[in-house]
């Protein structure tokens, strides 16, 4: 692609009639810009692979990426921002660090209700709303969770908050316990609520 674009460039500087002050330098100045996405994606892919290769000596590594939607980007944003969970004394900690624990508003004696909070670990947020979110067709728990939140009035966000939240608990547990993510059936969540 960087070469077509480059044969591009001096195709279309072949056809001018009028020479411009600076026009010599073109010769440099392009095939450096062309080149530097390739240079880019290839420095990506140098660091996804580096990433990749770390991920798979940590211990956690299997516990972590047992779990549907999460993979190695997540489980990299997990390892660096949580580690092994002993920083937190419960999943509510957790869930509060991430910013995936509900807030109540209150000025004086006047109390608004729980909101989700607008603090929290940004990046650990985002990892677990876009794992709950990729898990909705791989696992059918998440996806009816999703789906009991939805026929309650909640938006798309809303009701993917929630089982991020829910998938912070599991997660402290599975990092507590050294365990592997064991899947529910439906069934089994409907008779637990």
């Amino acid at each position: 692609m960087a070469q077509r674009l480059i044969d591009d460039v001096f195709d279309a500087l072949d056809e001018q009639t009028v020479v411009v002050p600076g026009t010599g330098t073109l010769d440099i100045v392009i095939p450096t810009l062309a080149a530097s996405p390739t240079t880019v994606h290839t420095q990506r892919r140098a660091l996804e692979a580096q990433i990749n290769t770390l991920l798979e000596a940590h211990p956690l590594s299997p516990v972590l990426t047992s779990m549907p939607g999460v993979g190695v980007r997540t489980a990299a944003v997990l390892l660096v921002t949580v580690g092994d969970g002993t920083g937190f004394p419960t999943d509510a900690h957790l869930a509060s660090y991430a910013g995936l624990a509900p807030t109540t508003k209150s000025s004086g004696t006047s109390i608004h209700g729980e909101h989700a909070p607008r603090s929290g670990n940004r990046q650990l947020k985002r990892a677990m709303f876009l794992s709950a979110f990729a898990c909705m067709n791989a696992d059918p728990t998440s996806r009816t969770y999703y789906d009991r939140q939805r026929a309650r009035g909640k938006t798309h966000t809303q009701a993917l908050l929630r089982p991020a939240r829910q998938r912070i608990s599991v997660l402290f547990a599975m990092l507590r316990d050294g365990t592997f993510y064991e899947p529910r059936t439906p069934t089994d969540i409907e008779l637990a609520a």
